[in-house]
């Protein structure tokens, strides 16, 4: 397929993010009072072709930052109409796309909203968040992360939370969770659970990374891989032919069904941020992760997909390596309208 074929065919395409954590705000990360929105941030969106995308309302934060932050998105939504439209259910997506607009998906990259106060889930799900992460970079309230010594599973209360979920219609994310965490919210939904932003342990060694047993829990559940372009989550120097090889394991493993893209992208923070975002204030001992002094902020995105404009790239890659046009639909975006279209409906 052409290179002119395979960018009108991505045209056609649903195209769906499941995560993005960039600097929208262009503030500091837990400073926030003045801010300014980066609008050119939205029209890489719609540059790429993306009808969706799933966006980082909140990572440490308890209940009340977290209103703040999702203060801003309804700003958003008023002051940036004619590129960004809110998602509250999966018709919203395709509504979006056919008025040639993003829509906005809000999330939680952790439950710490939550607190310990089970009635704030169905406010929040009230307020528009359609996808929570069990557990941040730590242990909380609701199970263990995957980078804690001992992962003690889903706790008590997380049972408790993720029963109110799956009543509400909000999906149940694990890509920092641990294993053990992990395999329990599968074993104790009543609907899929979804990796929203990481890559197979086979591809690269991390532990956000998910090992075979996770990912076909995950399939089994119904739910989906967002497979990561994040530079940390991919070997150094990782190529899109690479990656795309990486998908179709993942589809030969998981069931092609069950892949989807979870960029992970996360522009325009500094070195500080990166730090804070990371450790929050539990640590007194830096942890730049993948990051350092000598290049601040997050890596910068590989060159074959810079940024979200280049979503047409990864279709062009899927192509290429072999996928037919109806699973390269899948991958990009029909699967996540699945799990959008079903999971956002109130369950029994």
């Amino acid at each position: 397929m052409s290179a002119a074929t395979a960018a009108a065919f991505h045209e056609t395409l649903t195209v769906i993010d499941g995560c993005q954590f960039s600097n929208w705000f262009q503030c500091g990360f837990a400073d926030a009072q003045v801010y300014e929105v980066r609008r050119e941030y939205f029209e890489q969106w719609r540059a790429g072709g993306l009808a969706a995308v799933q966006v980082t309302v909140g990572t440490w934060e308890g209940a009340r930052p977290t209103l703040d932050n999702l203060s801003r998105w309804y700003r958003v939504f008023r002051d940036h109409a004619d590129l960004v439209s809110p998602a509250l259910r999966g018709a919203d997506i395709g509504a979006a796309k056919a008025a040639g607009r993003t829509a906005v998906i809000l999330g939680m990259q952790n439950t710490s909203a939550f607190e310990d106060d089970l009635g704030l889930v169905e406010v929040f799900h009230r307020l528009g968040v359609r996808f929570a992460q069990a557990t941040y970079n730590v242990q909380n309230f609701v199970g263990s992360s995957c980078y804690d010594p001992v992962d003690g599973g889903l706790t008590r209360y997380g049972r408790f939370v993720l029963r109110e979920m799956n009543r509400l219609g909000m999906i149940m994310d694990v890509s920092h969770v641990g294993d053990r965490t992990t395999l329990d919210c599968v074993a104790h939904s009543s609907r899929p659970v979804v990796a929203t932003h990481a890559n197979p342990r086979f591809f690269f060694e991390h532990k956000r990374n998910k090992t075979r047993e996770v990912l076909r829990a995950l399939a089994e559940s119904g739910g989906i891989l967002g497979l990561a372009t994040y530079p940390a989550l991919c070997p150094k120097g990782a190529t899109l032919e690479a990656w795309c090889d990486m998908a179709a394991r993942c589809a030969d493993l998981m069931g092609v069904g069950h892949v989807g893209l979870g960029s992970d992208c996360a522009m325009g923070w500094t070195t500080r941020d990166a730090m804070t975002i990371n450790m929050w204030h539990w640590s007194h001992e830096p942890d730049y992760g993948a990051h350092s002094e000598a290049h601040p902020g997050w890596d910068p995105m590989p060159s074959w997909w810079p940024s979200p404009a280049g979503c047409p790239n990864l279709t062009a890659g899927l192509l290429a390596r072999g996928f037919s046009e109806a699973e390269t639909a899948a991958i990009m975006g029909g699967n996540w309208l699945r799990i959008c279209s079903e999971g956002f409906e109130p369950g029994a």
